[in-house]
């Protein structure tokens, strides 16, 4: 059986009447890399702040490797590192020295953990350039780096994509992969990119205005990220009568005035494309494609544009 290393029981966190979280349960297992879904504002960064002890909640509690006492979860935390929001960084100092301030901090005593984790984050050639000199890009794997400092076993990264380019990004995905995967590292990251958060993730959370909404696996995601055929028209509810005249099951959704989702019969679409050409439909786009994650998450949120 994997182990659970943390454990949330309706954590709650209120504002006045307004709930940043609202009942908040959540399971993490040992060596799992959990995307964390959300849009700004819906409480991503609000409940990293309590898991981490940057925030305490209104109500709730959690289990933190096995502890559920307070004294537990602060020893527990050592095992913790994080970037949340922008990385706490000395501008004035060197890349390096920031590091190695963060180590004598945590109280590391490997004095060579610093160099070792500026080769990794690809920041060894800067190692004696001032922060304030770095670029966005980075400072985040700086602030990467600082999280790595203490060897955490649960690794809370927030937005750690933010200002990163292609190559960059490509290069993070293959640390992280690396950290879980030889390292046993947990990861539970949110991110905006979420085709990212899709070749990286093997769960995810998904969360809407504070509440949990839905938790799945990747294999459960690829399963509810169905086929469909896409059909623009300037005549859609003619198109709309023809398919289901001809399709008693047929079960699609509507996008826009011109767009609808057919996702029954993905199979004969050759089929469908002739049923519309018989009935003097032209369409301006004819496509079998899949859900993304993106479009996934706006269809189980009520985004705009969701399929």
């Amino acid at each position: 059986m994997e182990n659970i290393i943390l454990q949330t029981n309706g954590i709650t966190v209120k504002y006045g009447n307004f709930f940043a979280l609202d009942n908040v349960g959540i399971q993490l297992k040992e060596k799992h890399i959990y995307g964390f879904i959300g849009e700004n504002g819906a409480g991503k960064t609000t409940l990293m702040k309590v898991l981490t002890g940057l925030l305490y909640p209104t109500s709730g509690e959690f289990s933190l490797f096995g502890k559920s006492e307070p004294a537990g979860i602060m020893k527990m935390r050592r095992l913790i590192g994080s970037t949340i929001e922008a990385p706490a960084l000395y501008p004035e100092y060197s890349v390096w020295r920031n590091l190695e301030l963060q180590r004598i901090l945590i109280g590391n005593p490997d004095k060579e953990i610093c160099d070792k984790l500026l080769d990794t984050v690809g920041l060894g050639g800067v190692r004696d350039k001032k922060v304030k000199k770095l670029s966005m890009g980075m400072k985040q794997r700086l602030g990467i780096a600082m999280a790595l400092v203490g060897k955490p076993k649960l690794l809370f990264l927030d937005e750690p994509i933010n200002g990163l380019d292609p190559k960059n990004i490509s290069d993070l995905r293959s640390l992280l992969k690396r950290l879980n995967e030889e390292n046993d590292v947990t990861l539970f990251i949110s991110s905006h990119i979420l085709s990212e958060l899709y070749l990286l993730a093997t769960d995810y959370y998904i969360i809407h205005k504070g509440r949990i909404i839905e938790s799945l696996t990747h294999d459960e995601l690829d399963e509810k990220c169905r086929q469909y055929i896409k059909i623009k028209t300037t005549e859609l509810p003619r198109c709309i009568t023809v398919i289901e005249k001809a399709y008693d099951d047929a079960e699609y959704k509507i996008i826009d005035e011109e767009t609808m989702h057919l996702f029954s019969h993905t199979d004969r679409s050759e089929g469908v494309a002739k049923l519309l050409m018989e009935n003097q439909i032209v369409t301006k786009a004819f496509s079998v494609t899949e859900q993304s994650l993106e479009e996934y998450f706006l269809s189980v949120t009520g985004g705009v544009n969701h399929a």
